[in-house]
């Protein structure tokens, strides 16, 4: 059995037939941390409970008792008898005479001094189930993860990605990292994110990160070529999702737009046109930075056009509106098409974003 299973394996090693142990260590689900100080209260609260129970089931049943004097138990005896047999000392100075108390003895005192045990070294146990533990939440996670993001690559551009997310309020559990530094992977599951560890240019390490049932997909790479050949096999997987990726060189834009990137960002380019702005204009990239950063101060957002707000001008909404999403385009504001809002169109607009100052106030 053990040699079929060995060689079935050999045959198919797709991440994604592999069961769900198997993934321990590649695939991370996040977890709550709990104190240490925490956890032992909770084990020495359990322990208690369990030593309670014995307690209150010797002393119903206490005339099934005799002890070495041939006495009846008292509320001592039943204390003593319950932490000697559930710390397994058991003296044999207090025991079971008849058979009811010998039949609870059986069905009751002994799980629950196994449960008792099991609390005592609990702290080996959850050593040694770790692997059990994060397989079920493996299996757990792939089976509801729906509609979440997938980061691939966590450099520089993958971080300051997932960091304006997490700003905008997503949910750390609903973000995906690929990568194949182990490094980077520790940052990211530090932070609550689920990491995948793979080459992002395999199918089967991105159908892993769920990425068929993802909502956006951020690739984030190195490298252009990579950039392309994980965008390629990404919109193959998941032809609905939306691709946002980032290039180096500009020359690279169009092949990404033809390998399936909705959105295509020249990392380069752009830091160095903020650079130069930065020589004359330096409270220009201030401003663009400010925007750029979800925290506080000021931001670009979108929204839904409201219903009174249909057939109006974005000139003169609240809002500082900088363009109109309509039919999937964007229509820069202050053009004739878009002098009037229709229903259905979303609104590009600046928002105040209330920072930690302005709440504590």
């Amino acid at each position: 059995m053990p040699g079929s299973w060995r060689a079935r394996f050999s045959r198919s090693d797709v991440l994604t037939e592999r069961p769900d142990f198997a993934l321990v260590g590649i695939l991370r689900v996040p977890q709550i941390q709990n104190s240490p100080g925490r956890a032992i209260a909770r084990r020495i609260g359990y322990a208690l409970t369990a030593l309670a129970l014995v307690v209150l089931v010797v002393y119903l049943d206490r005339d099934g008792y005799a002890d070495s004097q041939e006495d009846g138990l008292s509320l001592l005896d039943c204390i003593y008898y319950a932490t000697v047999s559930l710390s397994t000392t058991g003296y044999g100075d207090i025991t079971p005479i008849t058979e009811q108390a010998r039949l609870v003895n059986t069905l009751i005192i002994t799980p629950l001094r196994i449960f008792f045990l099991i609390v005592l070294v609990g702290t080996t146990l959850a050593a040694l189930t770790e692997n059990s533990r994060q397989s079920f939440k493996i299996q757990r996670w792939r089976r509801r993860a729906r509609n979440h993001v997938v980061v691939v690559g966590y450099g520089t551009k993958g971080r300051s990605a997932v960091a304006a997310m997490l700003g905008d309020g997503l949910v750390p559990s609903d973000i995906v990292v690929v990568d194949t530094d182990a490094v980077a992977l520790d940052i990211a599951a530090g932070q609550g994110l689920v990491t995948v560890q793979g080459s992002a240019t395999k199918s089967d390490v991105l159908r892993l990160a769920g990425v068929e049932h993802a909502s956006s997909i951020i690739v984030a790479t190195n490298r252009d070529d990579t950039a392309v050949l994980v965008t390629l096999t990404a919109r193959e997987i998941a032809p609905n999702a939306k691709i946002v990726a980032a290039v180096r060189e500009s020359e690279n834009v169009h092949v990404l737009r033809q390998s399936g990137a909705d959105s295509v960002v020249v990392s380069s380019e752009t830091a160095g046109r903020l650079l130069g702005a930065a020589t004359t204009t330096p409270t220009v990239v201030e401003m663009i930075e400010d925007l750029l950063t979800p925290e506080s101060g000021l931001a670009i957002a979108e929204r839904t056009v409201e219903r009174d707000e249909i057939g109006g001008s974005p000139r003169y909404l609240p809002d500082i509106v900088l363009g109109v999403v309509r039919d999937g385009r964007l229509l820069r504001a202050g053009t004739a098409e878009v002098d009037v809002v229709e229903a259905g169109d979303k609104l590009l607009y600046i928002r105040r974003v209330m920072d930690r100052a302005d709440h504590s106030a």
